[in-house]
């Protein structure tokens, strides 16, 4: 069985599933996990997590992620990108492109969003898009506030097409951003209706897309016996954390749950979690959950045979 985190170009017209399905029949293992889903029209960065790395799921999710979006101005539909019905449509002439970067300035940093109805976001224990299959348009969907780190016009990349304008950006976001939601109030700001065309996540954390590999390209390397020199550690995942090397009673105490004060790391602030590690491979997540606590409290260990 493997473990690890194996960065996966996911292409265009198949569900994150579909590639958990796949990957579980070309590697002849079932723990298989991934961190953050893309849409069947989206393709790019899917980090699958094998074996004991998806205990670090949670971690994974909250790389920071970046996106190339194509954004078409003239149309509005039902899902926010082309696979919708169409609500309302004009034809655009005449954009300012120094109008567009205008508005992406404002955006940047925390926003909130709405969530379109044909999404997988939860409302009273049914994902949104169930709803809208079954018609029930009316759901009251609560809005959250997402982190923009940066938001980029590409120039040169502006056409008109059959009454439409197109436009690329790349985006740089924290967790439960939807581009297709961006997309959408670009569209608002600028008072054209808008949507997204095309989008393709070109990074998750470090990783972007020339450090993936497709699944035709993993049956490949099962065969030549060399996978395992593309799977990232799942220490990975928690690079934005401080790691601390523990002795071997000490990591024995970990694998026990014990609780440890702070004041017996007096070299680490604590200001966020702590990496608990043992010949340099993590074992357990360790945090404050108040800031005037003495106790660390855990939050994941990471089961391991210390000897």
């Amino acid at each position: 069985m493997f473990n690890g985190i194996l960065p996966i170009y996911k292409e265009h017209g198949m569900t994150s599933h579909d590639v958990v399905f796949k990957a579980r029949k070309i590697l002849q293992m079932k723990k298989i996990g991934h961190a953050g889903t893309l849409d069947p029209e989206v393709d790019g960065v899917l980090l699958l997590l094998l074996g004991g790395a998806t205990k670090v799921s949670d971690y994974a999710m909250n790389l920071g992620k970046s996106y190339r979006a194509e954004i078409c101005l003239g149309v509005q539909t039902t899902t926010e990108d082309l696979t919708g019905e169409i609500v309302k449509e004009q034809k655009v002439t005449g954009v300012n492109i120094a109008d567009i970067k205008e508005i992406l300035m404002t955006m940047v940093g925390e926003i909130e969003q709405t969530p379109p109805i044909y999404s997988a976001v939860k409302v009273k224990g049914k994902k949104l898009y169930e709803y809208a299959r079954i018609g029930k348009f009316d759901v009251k969907i609560p809005s959250r506030t997402v982190s923009i780190f940066n938001i980029d016009f590409i120039d040169g990349s502006e056409y008109y097409k059959d009454g439409r304008y197109y436009f690329s950006l790349d985006i740089s976001c924290g967790k439960g951003t939807y581009i297709r939601t961006i997309a959408t109030q670009i569209g608002v700001l600028l008072n054209i209706p808008s949507t997204m065309s095309k989008l393709t996540r070109i990074r998750s954390g470090k990783i972007g897309v020339a450090d993936c590999l497709r699944l035709s390209e993993v049956e490949l390397a099962i065969k030549e016996g060399n996978l395992i020199k593309y799977l990232l550690p799942k220490e990975y995942a928690l690079e934005e954390y401080q790691f601390l090397e523990l002795p071997m009673y000490r990591a024995k105490q970990v694998m026990n749950g014990l609780r440890f004060r702070k004041e017996q790391f007096p070299d680490y602030d604590f200001s966020t979690p702590v990496v608990f590690t043992y010949n340099k491979e993590a074992i357990a997540v360790y945090y404050l959950k108040n800031s005037e606590d003495e106790l660390l409290s855990v939050k994941t260990i990471f089961p391991k045979i210390i000897e």
